[in-house]
């Protein structure tokens, strides 16, 4: 089927559409009214012979077959406006990507994949926010993010990155760490923990030590700051597999006996559901979904 001129507007409003499940917020974005865009979508499914939506009381949610073409529309119309913008500015220019997520993870797990991404997107600058409080993605804000939590957020689209684990390490030179046999031997070291909803008591519940009451000497803000901590050899720390692992790696910290707590959250990439990314925001994250189904987490 050959793409007429006139499917661009029509196409245009479905993804506006399909974005916000909602007409009227579609139609605030384009500048037309509710039924216009109605018009659009009608028109659209006309064309195709197939429901691109489904109607009802509250709204309107999309079909599968609704869905395949957001996706398809959504990445071309995004990559329609990238090569628009050059054009503009007249020339290429280097392209800044603002991306929130945690100090620890960014240190430890992303930062030494960055090279490949370098590599493939010489022109994407990047820009790391790593403030403890979430982000806001408003018209200022960042363009995408990296979080940690359960995978659903009101007004983000969010994919699945990676899932965690924890379990207790401490560096060599730490008091009584040789001494550590079995997870009841953990208990009368000195604790170091960080301020995360999951965390010591966790580990010995799952370890069979009920009952125990941790003795938490420091605690951080950030897992880096309390692996940095636990390196220095103030005490024992819980830590996230993804995040200790350039510690176990030079010898600074070692795997202490006991199970490994699977993580109650995950890593997710997010992104705001209302407005497209960026050519370069899709290209980072394609690449870095790619970068882990390759390399592994």
């Amino acid at each position: 089927m050959a793409l007429r001129s006139d499917w661009l507007p029509t196409l245009a409003a479905f993804e506006s559409a399909a974005r916000h499940q909602n007409f009227a917020h579609a139609a605030e974005e384009l500048h037309l009214t509710a039924s216009a865009v109605s018009h659009h979508v009608r028109k659209l499914e006309a064309r195709l012979g197939v429901t691109l939506f489904q109607r009802h009381a509250r709204g309107v949610s999309l079909t599968a077959e609704g869905r395949q073409l957001a996706d398809a529309a959504g990445n071309a119309l995004a990559d329609l406006e990238g090569t628009l913008r050059q054009l503009r500015a007249g020339r290429q220019q280097a392209v800044q990507l603002r991306i929130t997520t945690l100090h620890s993870l960014t240190y430890s797990w992303l930062s030494p994949r960055l090279p490949r991404f370098a590599a493939a997107h010489p022109e994407v600058g990047l820009s790391f926010e790593t403030e403890a409080g979430l982000a806001r993605f408003d018209d200022t804000g960042p363009d995408l993010g990296i979080r940690h939590g359960p995978g659903h957020w009101p007004g983000l689209s969010a994919h699945f990155l990676m899932d965690e684990c924890l379990f207790p390490v401490a560096a060599p030179s730490l008091p009584g760490a040789d001494d550590v046999r079995a997870p009841a031997d953990i208990a009368p070291l000195p604790l170091i923990g960080d301020f995360a909803r999951q965390g010591w008591p966790d580990w010995f519940r799952a370890a069979g030590l009920h009952g125990q009451l941790p003795d938490e000497r420091y605690r951080f803000t950030d897992s880096t700051g309390a692996l940095q901590a636990a390196a220095q050899g103030l005490g024992a720390v819980l830590a996230r597999e993804r995040i200790v692992t350039p510690f176990l790696a030079d010898g600074r910290l070692r795997r202490l006996p006991g199970p490994a707590l699977p993580g109650r959250w995950s890593y997710h990439v997010v992104y705001p559901a209302h407005r497209r990314l960026r050519p370069a925001a899709q290209a980072f994250v394609r690449w870095l979904l790619g970068d882990v189904a390759e390399h592994g987490p």
